[in-house]
């Protein structure tokens, strides 16, 4: 795992005033309650002592709930996770507010101890206290996983040039190879809590299998007795972001509670360093700056965090910050720890401890869109995750054909507390997902649909997934992979929508749009009942013959019930009052019986039309009766045809 007390375990903090360039974030910093023996022991990272000395502190007098759990803690630390467990559940039981990040924790060490169904269950206890975009990662992880079990088509091999100590975050530095390391110097002291010299980068030579070797100190920039780590090389930039402990005049800093934290600096090849991102109360871990949109991302704890460490970024002038932090939101930070963000071809790879995933911490991928949004978190899967602390990938095009990648994995078979892995493989990595994504609108006004349902139906009609859109219509469904699906979009009084879909190569759909029309935009009150808007039309003197002009009116009638296959019509005809009654009751059925016929010639149902009546001139809508003088206009009024929708009502 990442080494203890620097950049993994620092997670209680809170920001007191965070020194971005000239832009100062002030926020709230609590003082810390009266610590026990126990208490010290656990906030220095000394786990097993922590352990003996709280239950030493136990058979004194009953440790508060904040204490137990960090005893709960402590055994997760040491992979006692039955303890772990059974402590967790037992202060749940007392307290049901234990937080989210707490609970994931608690969640985490159960699925090491139990079954799958059992750690939903415990979810599904506290449901309301997660975000629903971790309730739906969740879900489709744990679906993904299940469904995918078999290890993918490539081979992690152990680096050459990783040491008995600690080695982690891989970060390319032109044609070589940077890593963090605890392995000994000359000019570095020891780090407690880690038993191991403090942390620095070191470059390594990549031979042609991606093998690493002849591996030595990073000495391009500035020298440090304390930690330096966790690089990241910008070619656009030719700088160095990394981070590193927080000095004046050479000696550690430290805030009013005694904590050294861990700051972001940028330095070039000339040894000019620059601090970007400082607190003393506050670490901030992993910088990665992605070039086009010119921004920093980094891992911290702020008071907005979802949990532990989250993933944030700011906006930045040729490195330079520019902008407060923006935290990347519940769809990629959960209540557990997000760490280690890495760009590439569109996607953003990360590690989290959150609790759906085979190990520890594991490594996940999220499409990014245009728009800023990104896809669900998607588990790399076995191969790259184990049931260790698997973290900070890192990717790039092979010399020969595919892809070159290397991470971090404390999984057994290493040759220290941390590893650096490295991998070949054709094309991108891990479980492939289908993404769908649009907009459902009102064909007549081009407005969004609030809440209309999107349903993904696979094969043999199973249905996939589905959700509703947003204020704007807008929604975004990801499923695992499927080569070919149907998308329906529906909603009450609106007509449906269905397409078949064969999603392109790389798993991202492009913008689907679904326009339905509304029931009440396509029907009209006249003489109390709900009829087919139309324009008026006409047949001509004596005849029943369906004109060319009566065709495009009536093709509409056929639109509509194809729009909505479960409405019933009635077709009711009408003439004026010239002529005998019988002569224009006649004719006004035969012209009835004229547009049913054309109707069901152009695929309507039969059963779908209901009464089709000719009233001739029992219905008039004027005076215009036998004997009284009008004005064609006015004998014209009474010349009308309705389709009559009789069953508006019940849909």
């Amino acid at each position: 795992m990442i080494p203890q007390g620097s950049f993994k375990e620092d997670r209680n903090m809170r920001t007191k005033s965070l020194f971005i360039v000239c832009i100062a974030v002030i926020a709230t910093s609590f003082a810390q309650e009266k610590k026990s023996k126990a208490d010290i022991l656990f906030y220095g990272y000394d786990y097993k002592n922590a352990i003996v000395a709280y239950q030493k502190e136990m058979s004194v007098a009953p440790l508060k709930n904040g204490q137990l759990l960090n005893m709960a803690d402590a055994y997760y630390k040491i992979g006692d996770f039955n303890n772990a467990t059974k402590i967790y559940l037992e202060v749940h039981k007392k307290d049901s507010t234990v937080s989210g990040h707490r609970y994931n924790k608690m969640l985490q060490s159960l699925a090491k101890t139990s079954t799958k169904e059992r750690v939903m269950a415990f979810l599904n206890t506290k449901r309301e206290s997660f975000s629903n975009e971790i309730l739906e990662n969740a879900d489709f992880n744990y679906d993904l996983l299940t469904d995918n079990t078999v290890d993918q088509n490539f081979q992690v091999f152990n680096l050459a040039g990783n040491s008995p100590q600690t080695d982690f975050a891989p970060a390319f530095y032109k044609d070589r190879l940077l890593v963090s390391s605890g392995r000994g110097q000359a000019n570095k002291g020891d780090y407690k809590p880690s038993g191991e010299s403090y942390l620095d980068i070191y470059i390594g030579h990549i031979d042609a299998d991606g093998n690493v070797l002849s591996v030595n100190p990073f000495t391009q920039i500035p020298d440090s007795k304390f930690h330096k780590a966790t690089p990241y090389f910008s070619e656009e930039l030719d700088r160095l972001f990394y981070v590193l402990s927080n000095t004046e005049d050479g000696e550690l800093l430290y805030d009013e509670n005694g904590k050294n934290s861990l700051a972001i600096a940028v330095s070039d090849t000339n040894g000019d360093l620059g601090y970007l991102l400082k607190d003393l109360s506050t670490s901030f871990y992993y910088p990665f700056y992605d070039a086009k949109p010119s921004k920093l991302y980094f891992s911290a704890n702020f008071s907005d965090s979802y949990g532990g460490t989250d993933i944030y970024y700011v906006y930045t002038i040729n490195g330079q910050i520019m902008s407060e932090p923006k935290n990347l939101g519940p769809i990629v930070n959960s209540p557990g720890n997000e760490i280690a963000p890495y760009i590439y071809e569109n996607s953003l790879y990360f590690s989290s401890d959150i609790f759906y995933g085979l190990g520890g911490m594991d490594i996940y991928k999220a499409n990014m869109f245009s728009d800023g949004t990104f896809g669900i978190p998607v588990n790399l899967g076995k191969g790259i995750n184990s049931v260790a602390d698997d973290f900070s990938l890192i990717l790039r095009k092979n010399k020969d054909q595919g892809l070159l990648g290397y991470f971090s994995s404390n999984r057994s078979g290493g040759k220290g507390k941390d590893d650096v892995y490295g991998f070949q493989v054709d094309k991108e990595i891990g479980l492939k997902t289908l993404t769908l994504r649009g907009r459902v609108s009102n064909l007549n006004s081009n407005s969004g649909i609030l809440k209309a349902k999107v349903a993904v139906v696979g094969s043999n009609d199973v249905l996939l997934k589905e959700q509703y859109t947003d204020e704007k219509g807008n929604f975004r469904i990801e499923i695992p992979w499927r080569e070919q699906v149907s998308v329906k979009a529906s909603k009450e009084r609106y007509s449906e929508y269905t397409m078949e879909y064969s999603e392109s190569e790389d798993g991202r759909a492009p913008s689907i749009n679904m326009g339905l029309s509304y029931l009440d935009d396509l029907l009209v009150e006249k003489e109390g009942k709900k009829v087919v808007k139309l324009q008026n039309f006409y047949f001509d003197k004596g005849k029943t013959t369906i004109t060319p002009l009566i065709q495009v009116e009536l093709d509409k009638v056929v639109n509509a019930l194809k729009s909505f296959p479960h409405l019933t019509i009635a077709i009711e005809s009408h003439t004026n009052s010239k002529g005998t009654a019988s002569v224009n009751k006649r004719l006004s059925q035969n012209r009835a019986n004229a547009i049913r016929s054309y109707l069901i010639k152009k695929g309507l149902p039969a059963d779908s039309i209901g009464e089709t009546v000719g009233f001739g001139e029992e219905q008039l809508t004027n005076n215009c009766t036998d004997g009284v003088f009008c004005l064609d206009f006015l004998h014209k009024q009474n010349e009308r045809t309705y389709i009559v929708v009789t069953n508006s009502n019940e849909l």
